[in-house]
């Protein structure tokens, strides 16, 4: 057999622990791992030195094209996520314009993808009061699941679901075989206390911050819990900030409630602290937490009560991070670039979390929670999508490749470089002597695999 890449002498990064080896591609997929790859190949990669890990499966994207790819595009999106070793996305039905609300809004987006992404890419579907009806037409389309904000999701044309939408989209999605995603914040604590603050004359990072305290997490969080336990839907509860609301999921998986948890980047490595040094940059909801939050969420992610990181890149335009009045900016960071940056620095470096487990939480538990047939793993038969990374390389994190570039990981310092993204056997990122370089393919629209039939029930009167 001819290969078509074979990538000699790496240290592959797999669910049982880094192993040596060759990784060999045909036709896009990996056919073949070994200590020794002695097939011919038309291109031969040395990765003597450099670990190889699955491409991070980036499930929470923000890239707001159409409508508002001034913001941030699939072009510029994909080129951040490519350098920070990503090779698959799923984009939020919001920021675009129009919001993913119904098949024609969905077809539109599909079309910016196919037309301008350079990763492989998923579509989340909305679910708001507005569009109840639209989420069987949305299911055809392929939808991964239904984004539900339980507060103001900062768009009026994407309003919040109240208990009902939320319950009835909730019965739906089981239904039809798809996931729910939550923004669990409480809308009466959250806007209240942001009421009052502002009517005192409280316009600063730390009074946005006193207005989103853990409780309006924890209790958002327990009523997404108790409507999925309820109608048995598969819930997700993304960018979760406290270790509380982490622990009230995993007390509802061990009772049997089909649930995962995401937390971000930013909330492993940021704190509350950080805010007031960097200001609009970090705001974003729920906000960032004290120092004793962050390693409590650690703390987490190693026990295996976090299932995926997701960036929850949300980007905006200069202006709408410029201001006096904290409360009245755009609530959004930009971090597409650097999940792998902060699992391999924070966590492996820092705090001695193995390497399968970061592959897990960003490859891995994604693309099986959202059922990518033949992502999130270095195996025969999936896909050849890969980083290869060299782990111990220090360096400053300067050259940025989001639109904007109004990211607070600007000048922060990581170890584990990566050195070139690959996506089905191509190179769309390389790290060069002259600077970033990226390849010129499309990506490809990511639909759900279909679910498993269900058991038969047993006969009436026995097993």
């Amino acid at each position: 057999m001819s290969l078509d890449l074979l990538i000699r002498g790496g240290t592959l990064v797999t669910p049982s622990g880094p192993m040596p080896a060759d990784l060999g591609v045909q036709d896009g997929q990996i056919v073949s791992l070994a200590l020794e790859v002695y097939a011919p190949a038309r291109q031969e990669v040395d990765a003597r030195g450099l670990h190889v890990f699955p491409g991070v499966v980036d499930a929470h994207v923000h890239l707001n094209e159409p409508g508002r790819t001034h913001w941030e595009g699939f072009d510029t999106g994909t080129r951040a996520l490519a350098a920070g070793g990503a090779t698959s996305f799923l984009d939020m039905p919001l920021n675009s314009s129009p919001p993913v609300l119904n098949r024609a809004a969905f077809q539109a987006k599909r079309a910016a993808g196919e037309a301008h992404s350079r990763l492989d890419f998923g579509l989340w579907g909305g679910l708001t009061p507005l569009n109840l009806s639209e989420l069987d037409d949305l299911a055809a389309c392929g939808v991964v699941g239904f984004k539900a904000f339980m507060s103001h999701s900062g768009l009026d044309e994407f309003p919040a679901a109240d208990d009902a939408t939320l319950y009835e989209g909730m019965r739906a999605a089981r239904r039809l075989g798809r996931v729910v995603a939550t923004h669990a914040e409480s809308d009466p604590l959250t806007r209240a206390l942001a009421q009052a603050a502002q009517a005192a004359g409280h316009h600063g990072a730390r009074d946005y911050l006193a207005s989103r305290p853990p409780i309006t997490e924890a209790e958002a969080v327990s009523r997404a819990l108790l409507f999925a336990e309820e109608t048995g839907a598969a819930l997700h509860l993304v960018h979760l900030s406290t270790a509380r609301a982490v622990l009230l999921a995993a007390e509802a998986r061990a009772r049997g409630v089909d649930v995962t948890a995401e937390t971000c980047p930013h909330y492993l490595h940021f704190t509350d602290e950080d805010v007031e040094r960097a200001g609009p940059l970090l705001k974003c909801a729920p906000p960032l937490r004290p120092a004793t939050e962050r390693e409590a969420l650690w703390a987490a992610l190693k026990a295996g009560q976090i299932d995926t990181v997701g960036s929850d890149h949300s980007p905006a335009p200069p202006d709408l991070k410029t201001g006096d009045d904290f409360f009245a900016l755009w609530g959004g960071i930009s971090g597409a670039q650097s999940t792998l940056n902060v699992l391999l620095e924070d966590g492996y470096w820092r705090r001695g979390v193995p390497l399968p487990l970061l592959a897990a939480v960003s490859a891995l538990h994604p693309a099986r929670r959202f059922r990518l047939a033949r992502k999130g793993a270095l195996r025969v038969g999936h896909d050849a999508d890969f980083a290869l990374v060299r782990l111990d390389e220090p360096f400053t994190l300067t050259d940025l490749h989001d639109r904007h570039g109004g990211n607070p990981y600007r000048g922060e310092r990581f170890r584990g470089r990566v050195q070139a993204t690959y996506l089905r056997g191509q190179p769309v990122y390389r790290l060069t002597d002259q600077g970033a370089w990226f390849g010129d393919g499309r990506g490809q629209l990511l639909t759900p695999a279909p679910l498993d039939p269900a058991p038969a029930l047993p006969p009436p009167g026995g097993p």
